[in-house]
């Protein structure tokens, strides 16, 4: 398990679509593991392969002392209400801005072993579904926001002292094919 450079606002990664996993292994476990300890490093509620450069669709999150992952997830809203309030992500550090979001959703996909797995939540934690499921889709929470409140994101993205550093140089990639089954 091991902690890994997070990819920066600006990295195509970021904005492609992951792929399905299709193997359920061991390198699988050892992503999944390298997010928990890449989110727990870095205080996230949650944190998508993409965001460590790995494009298969697996997310962990961490709410309320809870922590767990979904493997191709799919999630859909439960109800009509809706929550605002500020979101942040681990890959535009330091800024928060208001973002809309489904106040209960349930999420489904698959643990790290194969197994079906079904995810209800609330709150904190529908935003951390809703925000990383977006990520796999190569969505970011600032293209969720109205025109005026996306203007103000990007000139604070653009002003941020991280904005436009260079991606982190992987040498050997530990994953080989990410599970994506070629």
């Amino acid at each position: 398990m091991s902690v890994q450079p997070v990819r920066l606002f600006g990295d195509p990664v970021l904005r492609t679509r992951a792929e399905e996993v299709v193997d359920f292994d061991a390198e699988l476990r050892q992503l999944v593991a390298d997010l928990h300890d890449t989110m727990v490093e870095q205080g996230g509620a949650g944190i998508a392969a993409p965001q460590i450069g790995v494009g298969l669709r697996v997310f962990t999150w961490m709410v309320d002392g809870e922590s767990g992952h979904v493997v191709n997830p799919t999630w859909e809203t439960v109800g009509q209400q809706e929550q605002e309030g500020l979101e942040g992500c681990l890959s535009i550090p330091g800024l928060k801005f208001d973002c809309r979001r489904a106040e209960q959703v349930v999420a489904r996909g698959w643990d790290v072993h194969g197994e079906p797995l079904v995810l209800p939540g609330t709150g904190m934690l529908a935003r951390a579904v809703q925000h990383e499921v977006d990520h796999l889709d190569g969505v970011l929470f600032v293209d969720r926001l109205d025109p005026a409140a996306r203007k103000e994101a990007l000139r604070a993205i653009r002003a941020a002292e991280w904005f436009g550093a260079q991606a982190p140089v992987v040498k050997l990639n530990p994953l080989g094919l990410h599970g994506a089954g070629r």
